[in-house]
């Protein structure tokens, strides 16, 4: 859901509109608790919704968000943040006049909350919104090469 932010210039309203989101906890590879945030283009509505056509929009969302790093990279602290609006999440974009709400449960939310930050990850591949099976989708898409990372921060106020 869009929920209306400052108005600026930036990602535009039908891209985020276009973008579905999902959230769980887990683990970094040392063990600490992490929440992490997973956005990707819901299926083509369109015949100009090509598979090229959505991973340009993808790239463009990246470049938003200060630059995302492969797999195989450090992930850096992107421009995206996250601010707590009652019992939830926003992620908001620099120079975006809409925001994205994020689904989150009281478990992920908390992590959001006391870690500070969450990680990102965007998938250059749509995936529908409904799906069921997101763990073979991140599984696929890592073996190709079809995601980017990084962290987004919690603001430090809540709206």
């Amino acid at each position: 859901m869009l929920t209306r932010t400052a108005p600026t210039t930036g990602a535009d309203t039908g891209l985020l509109a276009s973008l579905s989101a999902w959230t769980w906890p887990g683990t970094t590879p040392d063990g600490q608790q992490v929440a992490h945030l997973l956005l990707a283009h819901r299926l083509g509505r369109t015949i100009h919704d090509t598979p090229a056509a959505i991973e340009a929009r993808m790239r463009h969302l990246a470049e938003t968000l200060g630059g995302l790093a492969r797999a195989e990279d450090p992930a850096p602290e992107t421009l995206g943040t996250l601010a707590t609006v009652g019992s939830h999440v926003l992620l908001r974009f620099t120079g975006a006049r809409w925001g994205l709400k994020l689904p989150g449960h009281p478990q992920w939310t908390r992590l959001v909350h006391d870690n500070g930050r969450a990680a990102l990850i965007l998938g250059l591949d749509p995936l529908a919104q409904w799906a069921e099976r997101v763990d073979a989708y991140l599984d696929a898409a890592l073996a190709r090469g079809r995601l980017l990372f990084g962290f987004a921060s919690r603001t430090s106020r809540t709206a």
